[in-house]
């Protein structure tokens, strides 16, 4: 099977394994894993922050980070599609007791007189405003990349309203690759930044929280009581700490992948796509003539996987275990299968 359907469908690679394996390890919720503190280490120090948490997952990062900044009743302020509340369960209500307060951005992005005009005025009928969300790269904007001058002028606004940042980095690296801006250059406006290592870099579990001491103080705590403790973690903290030093920079590949799947597919008939949107590793598409979910059935039976993001749309995400030659036969199958 060619599998587009995610980039955390990436399977470790025989160097990761043996990583994994070597992996000297202790007691993690002791702080006595060498592995974990060294994959923590190294995460801050490409953030540029003070300190790093490994965690199990990227809505656990997301949530920690959430409830380590707020308290129950707040409100945190995002695009209507950020991972933080589209895909995470209703978790920043059930776990944090904040509601959100969405903007309606373009591709997930969104501009500081959109977020001045979602902060509400001080007023007892209204939750207090504290923190700001972002997504870099957007997954429901098709892997959109944050101008940084964007982000700044968003930071400028957040701060002068006494309000913190916190930036869903699962696919920062994509960012920093796709726009040659270090992945602190993004990090630096925000308190807190979360980063997954099982997405496009390819390791098996993680994701880390970064921010200053004090904060990740607190959400050492959240993350114990979120059930995210782990003990002999340096086994999948090894895979992660591997993903981070040899996977990064291959990312271009995928990225290359993804506009000539773009381009090859905006010349099909039956296909509506913009090829200059395609920033990064994910590809949206709509189809004109058929259902999404049917093609997708079709696809799947000639060996490939995609996701049906809706009746006519559908996400093809590039990653390690996809070659150019894939993306041909991709290609190739479609043109027989649009129509």
């Amino acid at each position: 099977m060619i599998d587009l359907r995610s980039d955390t469908v990436t399977r470790p690679t025989p160097a990761m394994r043996k990583a994994m394996y070597e992996a000297e390890v202790g007691d993690s919720v002791y702080g006595e894993d060498p592995t974990v503190r060294a994959l923590e280490e190294r995460t801050a120090e490409i953030l540029g922050k003070e300190a790093a948490l490994f965690m199990p997952s990227g809505t656990m990062s997301n949530q920690v980070a959430v409830r380590c900044q707020t308290e129950p009743g707040d409100e945190i302020i995002m695009d209507y599609k950020t991972h933080v509340h589209y895909y995470e369960v209703g978790a920043a209500a059930a776990l944090s007791g904040v509601s959100c307060r969405m903007i309606h951005g373009k591709r997930g992005i969104f501009s500081a007189a959109a977020l001045e005009s979602a902060i509400r005025p001080l007023n007892i009928h209204y939750p207090v405003a504290k923190l700001v969300c972002i997504e870099n790269t957007h997954n429901k904007g098709g892997g959109a990349i944050w101008p940084l001058t964007t982000i700044t002028a968003v930071e400028r606004l957040a701060r002068k309203h006494r309000l913190r940042m916190h930036m869903d980095g699962a696919r920062l690296w994509h960012a920093a690759v796709a726009s040659g801006h270090p992945e602190r250059d993004y990090a630096n406006h925000f308190d807190t930044v979360s980063v997954c290592f099982s997405k496009g870099l390819g390791a098996p579990i993680g994701s880390a929280l970064a921010g200053d001491q004090d904060t990740m103080l607190r959400a050492e705590r959240f993350r114990k009581q979120f059930g995210g403790g782990m003990r002999q973690a340096g086994i999948v903290a090894a895979g992660a700490l591997y993903a981070l030093e040899h996977q990064r920079e291959r990312l271009a590949e995928d990225h290359a992948n993804a506009r000539a799947l773009a381009e090859g597919l905006a010349s099909l008939p039956g296909i509506e796509l913009d090829p200059h949107l395609v920033e990064t590793n994910v590809v949206n598409f709509r189809v004109l003539h058929r259902p999404a979910p049917q093609l997708y059935e079709d696809l799947k039976r000639q060996g490939i996987l995609v996701f049906a993001t809706s009746q006519d749309t559908i996400r093809a995400v590039t990653h390690c275990d996809v070659s150019r030659h894939d993306i041909e036969t991709v290609l190739s199958v479609l043109a027989r299968s649009v129509t």
